[in-house]
């Protein structure tokens, strides 16, 4: 018979056994609080999820929200009452400072999904919206009632409407400050389970200065994964693509620094082969050609990029039409030639040496990377999975929302054998991986640096009320 975890005992136990919750198998730093020690009975718990998976109102790849029912699971069984938040797509325009509110991007389809899958009621509270586009300002007195009936059980959950709707989401001042208050006035506990959300918003980092806050059980698996990245059985070979080069030029040094082979895609590839060879492709910033002229002075020594020798040029952006796009080989580049769009690899690159013999001799492959222009040039992309899969020794990793949606979208065979396969792991985060790539370190996210700083802090408190306590019965 399973007895009842109490904050005394920390888990749960059966007569004569521990119960297997997770932490045997993975290798995390004990400076990190994990959901299994928190006291959640009673409590209401504020879950930040990262269930960024909805375009145009529709849920493309529920993959983000399945990795995270376990963290539900155990938050319910132990007693806890979820009020769960996210954020969806990007709302707030930064330079024109203004929060665009659409249905689109709102929570209900993930939260009719999560319905339908356990059964359970949850509700979306309504929040007035301040002007055409500031966003939402408060969490209203109106969510008190719905909290009173989360407690006694009358609904399952809540979810907050997308967290980038209000306006301290992003803040930094005032709005910032008020938002979290609010947020930490609305729980007892927080659970951090977003892996992809690795900046230090409102929602991800400052609320936890102001609740008990822990490691939710899918952050907790990624981090350990996410060392295994870190610390490769080699060769190791890493695929990155990404449509702005400025934008990773920093995970792409320190990556290229840990590999033994890089491979480039998208306009990231496009930028690299303007600054080596002294062509133009349509598309491509002359800044980021300077930019990547460093990574080809260092490649010319260590030779790591392994180069796609063909493309696909096309003379338009609107689709895949007839007589308007052609195969294009790297050996016809010359200095100062000139280049319509690259919109593709083709796929006979990744059967072609040096691509094929690095990665069929990888033993660890990291990807973050769409080759094509979606959805019209994807043959390039199918190849690659195809050419990694063939690879059956190789431990592989995939990361990233769109990575892991045309993976399912190309191969929904190979993509579901993945999910079940102990030589494939799907990071909820390409972007967070090459941040984590970045900093040398998992623990060295902010969000998780935060979650640490509350141990510690909690620690320090209970040590405190532990002397005072001591005090007062020595006198």
């Amino acid at each position: 018979m399973m007895v009842p975890y109490t904050p005394e005992s920390g888990v749960g136990m059966m007569v004569g056994y521990s119960v297997d919750d997770g932490r045997d198998h993975m290798d995390l730093d004990p400076r990190l609080p994990l959901l299994q020690d928190a006291d959640l009975n009673g409590k209401v718990v504020l879950l930040r999820v990262d269930h960024n998976v909805v375009k145009k109102g529709k849920i493309l790849d529920q993959y983000r929200i399945d990795v995270t029912l376990a963290t539900m699971y155990n938050i319910v069984e132990r007693g806890g009452r979820p009020i769960i938040m996210t954020h969806i797509g990007r709302p707030f325009d930064k330079k024109a400072k203004k929060i665009t509110i659409r249905q689109d991007d709102s929570v209900d389809a993930v939260v009719s999904y999560l319905q339908r899958k356990l059964r359970i009621k949850f509700v979306v509270p309504q929040f007035h919206v301040n002007g055409d586009d500031q966003g939402i300002h408060d969490i209203d007195t109106s969510i008190n009632w719905l909290i009173q009936d989360l407690r006694s059980r009358k609904i399952g959950g809540i979810y907050l409407p997308n967290t980038r709707w209000f306006a301290g989401e992003e803040d930094k001042g005032e709005n910032l400050q008020r938002f979290v208050i609010q947020l930490a006035g609305l729980a007892d506990v927080y659970v951090n389970d977003a892996f992809g959300s690795w900046q230090s918003h409102a929602s991800t980092y400052h609320i936890t200065k102001y609740l008990p806050s822990y490691a939710g059980l899918c952050l907790q698996d990624e981090l350990c994964h996410v060392k295994l990245v870190l610390q490769p059985a080699r060769p190791f070979v890493a695929i990155v693509a990404g449509a702005k080069y400025d934008t990773k030029i920093g995970p792409l040094t320190e990556i290229y620094k840990k590999v033994d082979h890089l491979i480039l895609g998208g306009v990231m590839y496009n930028t690299y082969l303007c600054a080596k060879y002294g062509i133009k492709i349509k598309g491509v910033q002359e800044s980021d050609i300077e930019l990547a002229k460093g990574l080809v002075e260092q490649d010319k020594t260590e030779k790591k990029i392994v180069e796609l020798t063909h493309l696909i040029e096309s003379d338009t952006l609107e689709g895949r039409k007839d007589g308007q796009f052609r195969v294009i080989s790297i050996k016809d580049f010359a200095p100062g030639k000139d280049y319509n769009y690259v919109v593709d690899v083709d796929p006979t690159s990744f059967e072609m040496d040096p691509c094929k013999s690095v990665l069929s001799s990888a033993e660890t492959i990291f990807v973050n990377a769409v080759m094509g222009l979606m959805p019209h040039f994807w043959h390039g992309t199918s190849k690659m999975d195809e050419v990694i899969d063939n690879n059956i020794k190789a431990q592989k990793f995939f990361g990233g929302g769109d990575t892991l949606q045309e993976f399912k979208s190309l191969h929904p065979k190979l993509y579901h054998e993945a999910l079940h396969s102990p030589k494939y792991y799907l990071f909820t985060g390409g972007g967070t991986v090459l941040k984590v790539i970045e900093e040398g370190d998992p623990y060295g996210l902010e969000i998780v640096k935060a979650l640490m700083a509350n141990k510690e802090s909690q620690q320090q408190l209970h040590a405190s009320h532990n002397h005072v306590n001591a005090h007062g019965r020595l006198a």
